[in-house]
């Protein structure tokens, strides 16, 4: 009997180690979910960063507002292209396809993305007057980022997160995902250094972060410092389907710059 117990401890932290020893080498493929060029009618731009090419699509070019979206980590961000146009005519919007995504080159980490993103917003400032930052699930970690690298009045965040780390976390208990996770997100921890007025849009039957995770992202924050609007009726991504969701991006902005005049 006590044999078979140690045998059986054995199999068992056999099993143990070899699917963490899998899930580190395989993190980042099931992190990012990269997608293929997909054909559209708007302008593309390339910016050359660390001998990548970054592809950016560009809707109102040479509006004196400007909008930088960063998607999540499935999306083919020109299928927002189209809503953009349509709801933000005032503003020129850049939305990045990262590392790897829609004809850029490379693979997506955090730090590359992160880079790109800093590089992007460098370039870009000259043209415009104003630039506001939305990031939506992947990329409102990105959004996080830029917020406490550089100075813009509006930030917003798309069915986001605490940090990928305490998803993951919840998600693999028995590992220790402060060790083994490459790329964190943690938003979470930034938010004491983020001046921008932000505005969280929750999705009302989100599936894919579980609410808990973003509430503890918007309890981060000052009061005075961002508003919270949830779309009731909406997934994780077919917020994006829903015209109420641009509707209120379209009065937050609107708000910002009237009151700022």
């Amino acid at each position: 009997m006590k044999n078979f117990l140690i045998a059986f401890i054995k199999l068992l932290l056999l099993a143990y180690i070899t699917f963490g020893v899998v899930l580190f080498i395989n993190q980042r493929d099931l992190l990012y979910a990269p997608t293929v060029k997909t054909n559209h009618v708007f302008d593309e731009v390339i910016f050359h960063n660390d001998k990548e090419s970054i592809n950016v699509i560009v809707v109102n070019d040479k509006k004196e507002k400007a909008i930088l979206y960063f998607g999540g980590n499935g999306d083919t961000v020109a299928r927002s292209a189209f809503a953009f146009d349509k709801f933000f005519p005032e503003y020129t919007v850049y939305l990045v396809n990262y590392r790897g995504y829609g004809g850029s080159s490379g693979e997506p980490t955090e730090k590359g993305i992160y880079t790109d993103a800093i590089a992007i917003f460098d370039q870009i400032r000259a043209k415009h007057r104003d630039i506001s930052v939305l990031g939506r699930s992947l990329g409102s970690g990105v959004a996080t980022y830029m917020a406490t690298k550089r100075k813009f009045d509006k930030l917003v965040l798309i069915t986001p997160y605490d940090s990928a780390q305490n998803i993951v976390q919840e998600r693999f208990p028995m590992y220790p995902m402060s060790i083994l996770l490459k790329d964190k997100y943690d938003s979470v921890s930034r938010v004491k250094d983020i001046e921008a007025k932000t505005l969280i849009l929750i999705a009302g039957d989100d599936n894919v972060i579980p609410m808990k995770h973003t509430k503890q992202l918007i309890e981060a924050f000052p009061a005075s410092k961002v508003e919270v609007k949830i779309i009731e009726g909406v997934g994780h991504n077919t917020i994006l389907l829903d015209d109420r969701y641009y509707h209120v991006l379209q009065k937050f902005m609107q708000a910002h710059y009237s009151h700022t005049k």
